[in-house]
């Protein structure tokens, strides 16, 4: 079909709300349709948070917002809408009894008879930090069933990874991507502004199983231990073979987005941050989710991301994910200086 203007209209595309309304009647055709639901309502979110960061400047968005979140972080004006944009949009959709954010010091009840409980994040990268709009910043979520009797509480939140029902990320930019596992591999859609409609243009996303670029901040070296200083050194001045590459943004999402092509993400532990820098419910365990949905891996080091029982929901872990063959390399190394 052909457009007013001329240009050419696949009317047989696959957008992320129909993908999502097929894998239910694949899936589960007597399902409820509560996750089918929540996930509409995310991409919502996603999209009014996409119009916010391409407005960003006239919209002055950037820059602070003159307090700091829980974590004792810089809350940039962009951290405060989206995180009220999704809080909203998830009082609205009636799919989400708990929700958990990094800006708020105690898990959000949202609403008692819902089934579903969501963690979220709104990630800034560096794009507020420098105000140089090419640089990425994202949105990861995860989805859980609610475990406990009656009235939602922190225990629906204190889940381990291995019973997430779906997980995702946005990444936002030039152009805004929306990665999704509802359990049955990852998919990549991109938002089309023509039509405000996310896309299917990554189908049954696959990581190799070896990669050719590891991803880690080379500046805290100093103060890693020797197991990763060594895998480190490995991969820049192997004994056979080509040097692996050095990509590092600064940005969970945007890293995350590139490793599901060909790279390690690396965020070890250090001195100054012995039990590692990442949150464990709403970053690590979502992006270890895809990753291994993706045919990867994900560990803290000793064991697999998704393994870890949380205790608090502001929980912090170390995190290698990645290739199965590369992030098998870094264990070995790390258990290897653990006999010493």
């Amino acid at each position: 079909m052909t457009s007013s203007n001329g240009q050419q209209i696949d009317v047989n595309c696959m957008t992320l709300t129909r993908f999502v309304l097929a894998e239910q009647r694949k899936r589960a055709p007597d399902a409820s349709g509560d996750l089918t639901l929540l996930l509409s309502t995310i991409q919502s979110a996603v999209k009014a948070i996409s119009s916010a960061v391409r407005k960003a400047g006239l919209a002055k968005l950037y820059g602070i917002a003159g307090q700091t979140n829980v974590q004792g972080e810089e809350v940039k004006k962009l951290d405060v809408l989206s995180n009220d944009l999704f809080i909203n949009l998830m009082r609205s959709s009636f799919t989400t009894c708990l929700l958990v954010s990094e800006e708020n010091d105690k898990e959000i009840e949202v609403d008692r008879e819902a089934r579903e409980v969501i963690y979220m994040l709104r990630s800034t990268g560096r794009l507020f930090q420098y105000r140089l709009p090419c640089l990425s910043i994202g949105s990861i979520f995860g989805i859980y069933k609610k475990v406990s009797e009656g009235a939602p509480s922190v225990v629906d939140a204190l889940q381990p990874g291995r019973t997430l029902v779906a997980a995702g990320y946005a990444l936002y930019g030039s152009a805004t991507a929306l990665v999704l596992s509802t359990g049955h591999g990852v998919h990549g859609f991109m938002l089309d502004p023509a039509i405000g409609e996310f896309i299917l243009t990554d189908p049954n996303m696959q990581v190799p199983s070896r990669g050719k670029i590891y991803s880690i901040n080379e500046g805290y070296a100093h103060n890693w231990d020797d197991a990763v200083k060594e895998y480190v050194e490995s991969k820049k001045n192997p004994p056979n073979g080509k040097p692996y590459g050095a990509r590092y943004i600064g940005s969970m999402v945007a890293d995350v987005h590139r490793t599901l092509k060909y790279v390690e993400f690396m965020y070890p532990a250090t001195k100054d941050a012995p039990q590692g820098k990442l949150r464990l419910l709403y970053e690590c365990n979502p992006m270890s989710f895809i990753m291994e949905q993706a045919g990867g891996l994900a560990s803290n080091g000793k064991i697999p991301i998704l393994d870890m029982q949380p205790t608090k929901i502001h929980e912090r872990s170390p995190i290698f994910l990645g290739s199965k063959d590369d992030v098998n390399d870094v264990l070995a190394v790390i258990q290897k200086h653990a006999q010493k």
